[in-house]
């Protein structure tokens, strides 16, 4: 039976566990990291255009950190928000560095 998780500081060491692969954080925070530029481009400009890249950019860097570098499949697919929400706590926790790329 697969567990369930209820809460986000429940999934938050579950999701950890699986971005172990210094590769696929770097993945995700370079994805992240091109979201926000990408967003403050889009609203400072005007060209909203651009907002259309930003799942495109976050989740290709993501994806190709899991499928070629961490051997696993996204925590997306099943917890999108809680997925969501962890790649930004995780982006600022190695910002921090809170986090390291090399756990």
């Amino acid at each position: 039976m697969e567990k369930r998780y209820n809460s986000l500081s429940e999934f938050y060491p579950y999701y950890l566990s699986e971005h172990m692969n210094p590769t696929c954080r770097k993945l995700h925070f370079i994805g992240t990291a091109l979201l926000f530029l990408i967003l403050g481009y889009a609203l400072f400009t005007g060209k909203l255009i651009y907002l259309l890249l930003i799942p495109v950019v976050g989740y290709g860097f993501a994806w190709v950190g899991h499928f070629f570098f961490e051997k696993n499949k996204p925590a997306t697919f099943k917890y999108p928000f809680y997925s969501l929400a962890s790649d930004f706590i995780l982006f600022f926790d190695l910002l921090k560095g809170k986090e390291k790329f090399n756990p």
